[in-house]
């Protein structure tokens, strides 16, 4: 609950919070990256994590600022409810259409009465040195639930999704939405950009607030964000590692071919 207002809170203080997707088994990616952002995107919809390995993942946050946000394979409560129960201080719901979706993802994160999670927090309540209902009144108000733009009918029905009680937060997929309008491959077509702005303000003006998923060029995050995103996710681990391992590897291999030009003079 702490990490949860933890990231909450910054958002709120107007700072731009930034991670990136996690999708290799081993924790210690994510323990190495814990003290450069601000959450890690742990990835169940894409890659091939088991529960036992995103409650690795999730550990891999402890002692840091770091939150250790997870990204559901579904808008299904058997889904959500074991990814909270391991401690997870949020959950990111893909493919939100509707209110009523948004609602479903809400009440599978809520005790009753606000909303329908069984009881079974095992790590949030340190192994059953916490309980009652106290705690699970903080649980309620301090979980996060982000549900993922990605569809144009979600853009449709953004007012009535945004004035969902509980929800935390809204997260662009240009990719997805791109698909769902008719240019798949085509994130930043005009259509596409022109209804992620229409997003971006009606967020705004609500005060859900709203972040995107896109790669890890700097200069496309730096536009995002100048166009009123609060916060971004930079692409991913492979990504990541394959952006910085290239880079060097064009450099020194440049290098290399100069000298071996010069030589030849």
């Amino acid at each position: 609950m702490e990490k949860a207002s933890s990231f909450q809170s910054k958002l709120s203080q107007g700072q731009v919070c930034i991670g990136t997707g996690i999708s290799f088994s081993d924790p210690t990616i994510t323990e190495a990256l814990c003290g450069l952002l601000d959450f890690v995107w742990i990835d169940m919809e894409h890659a091939p994590l088991s529960i036992e390995t995103v409650q690795a993942h999730v550990m891999a946050t402890k002692g840091s600022g770091t939150t250790p946000l997870v990204r559901v394979s579904w808008n299904d409560p058997v889904i959500i409810k074991p990814v909270l129960d391991i401690g997870a201080a949020g959950v990111i719901i893909p493919l939100i259409r509707t209110a009523d979706d948004a609602r479903r993802a809400v009440a599978a994160c809520r005790y009753p009465p606000e909303g329908i999670r069984g009881y079974g927090p095992r790590r949030p309540s340190h192994y059953a040195r916490q309980g009652g209902r106290d705690f699970c009144q903080s649980a309620n108000e301090n979980m996060i639930v982000i549900v993922q733009i990605e569809h144009i009918d979600a853009v449709h029905n953004l007012d009535e999704i945004l004035a969902v009680p509980g929800l935390t937060g809204i997260v662009v997929g240009p990719n997805d939405l791109s698909g769902s309008m008719g240019h798949m491959g085509e994130p930043r077509h005009p259509a596409v950009l022109q209804a992620i702005d229409t997003v971006i303000a009606k967020a705004r003006q609500s005060g859900v607030f709203v972040g995107i998923a896109v790669g890890d060029d700097p200069d496309v995050l730096i536009e995002w964000l100048d166009k009123g995103m609060q916060w971004v996710l930079m692409g991913c681990d492979f990504t990541l590692l394959l952006r910085a391992a290239t880079q060097v590897c064009h450099q020194v291999r440049a290098h290399h071919e100069k000298n071996l030009s010069t030589l030849k003079r």
